[in-house]
């Protein structure tokens, strides 16, 4: 595929999705870099100071509200062009969601990265979406337990740190430019976490040791090939499309880095869960339910269809989601690194919100009570816990 020929989601011609949140261009002037120093203080503050000055990204609290005993008119969902948002992609191209929903009003917006959606969420654009788990636990955290639910997972696997051939090892990395797809999205605080093992020093406005510069993912290609960048942690498919169409080789893949302790699952983390504004779902819990079995369905049609109707569906979903479709051997190589799960793995989530305070993107902070499994376990077969940190 082209670089010519990348389209940011949802800009195509007659498309009726909206793309939010676009990430900093790698070169940024001083001006920029004050902007995203503010940004943080929104990612990490809680109090009203910073509220007042990021009002659009402060999530609202969520008043008691009794259920409205009917669904709602509209529900509006949020996701990713990615292979790992792939159960929104099938649910959506499928008609599983529409099909469940009857006659609520679905509506869809597509996003390049967690924050962006949350702040889409936080601000009644959006009712739900699938997202990284990180942006999740910031948003629940600076909220203080009142803006979000976690429902169920989506995706484990598909993410890596793809480098240039001449980095061999993190001994490599120093003094080297590295992107994300947005600061405080979940890869981003993987990479800020990982190097912080590996003895480096990152701040959020890409400075230390090794400068992190959070880029839109297709533009990170792009920048890549043009050799303005020496690697990026990125989702699937973009792992893959740097690996196969620039050259790029795996210096880090994520699932290394879990050894199923926490989860049970070795290899296992979570990489795309769905989430519920929690004033949407306490007025609307049939509609979070309908959403719900459309999920599952989803993800068991993922889990039984064969690998070419899989990639089939995937990529016509990507094309109408992002403008357009990808090779066969980069589909490929993603859905290989994924799992399909309506499991959060709820026991990653205190090391993914410790991973959050050293990337310096969110603070300590207590998460008991983030995920909502209820509507979960009643629509799935399959019992799924929270692993003492909500109710299922």
């Amino acid at each position: 595929m082209a670089n010519q020929q990348d389209k940011t989601p949802g800009t195509q011609p007659g498309s009726t999705r909206i793309v939010a949140g676009q990430s900093a261009r790698p070169k940024r002037p001083v001006g920029l870099k004050i902007g995203i120093a503010a940004a943080v203080l929104a990612l990490i503050g809680g109090g009203a100071a910073v509220a007042s000055a990021v009002s659009s990204g402060a999530p609202a609290a969520a008043p008691e509200a009794a259920p409205s005993g009917s669904p709602a008119a509209e529900l509006k969902l949020g996701y990713f062009g990615n292979v790992t948002h792939a159960p929104a992609l099938v649910g959506v191209s499928k008609g599983f969601i529409a099909d469940e929903l009857g006659s609520t009003k679905l509506t869809t917006q597509v996003f390049n990265a967690g924050p962006a959606a949350i702040e889409a969420l936080n601000a009644g654009a959006i009712d739900a979406t699938y997202i990284g788990p990180n942006p999740a636990i910031n948003s629940y955290v600076k909220s203080q337990g009142q803006s979000i639910n976690i429902i169920a997972g989506a995706a484990a696997g598909g993410a890596q740190l793809v480098v240039r051939p001449d980095i061999n090892s993190a001994a490599d990395l120093k003094g080297r430019t590295l992107a994300s797809p947005q600061l405080g999205g979940t890869q981003d605080v993987a990479l800020r976490a990982w190097l912080s093992s590996q003895g480096y020093k990152t701040t959020v406005d890409g400075g230390g040791d090794v400068a992190i510069n959070p880029t839109e993912n297709a533009q990170t290609l792009k920048l890549f090939q043009d050799g303005k960048l020496d690697g990026a942690w990125l989702p699937e498919p973009w792992a893959s499309r740097l690996a196969l169409d620039a050259g790029a080789k795996v210096l880090v893949d994520e699932k290394d880095l879990w050894d199923g302790s926490l989860s049970g699952k070795p290899g296992e983390f979570p990489t795309t869960i769905l989430i519920v504004n929690q004033k949407f779902a306490a007025e609307h819990p049939d509609t979070v339910k309908a959403l719900l079995r459309s999920h599952v369905k989803s993800v068991e049609w993922l889990n039984s269809a064969s690998a070419g109707d899989k990639a089939g569906v995937i990529n016509a979903a990507l094309k109408e989601a992002a403008g357009a479709e990808l090779k066969a051997d980069v589909i490929d190589r993603s859905l290989k690194n994924i799992v399909f799960t309506v499991d959060p793995l709820a026991g990653t989530y205190q090391k993914l919100l410790a991973d959050g305070v050293t990337a310096g993107t969110t603070k300590q902070a207590d998460i008991n009570g983030i995920f909502d499994l209820r509507a979960l376990n009643s629509v799935s077969t399959a019992k799924t816990s929270a692993a003492g940190l909500g109710k299922e």
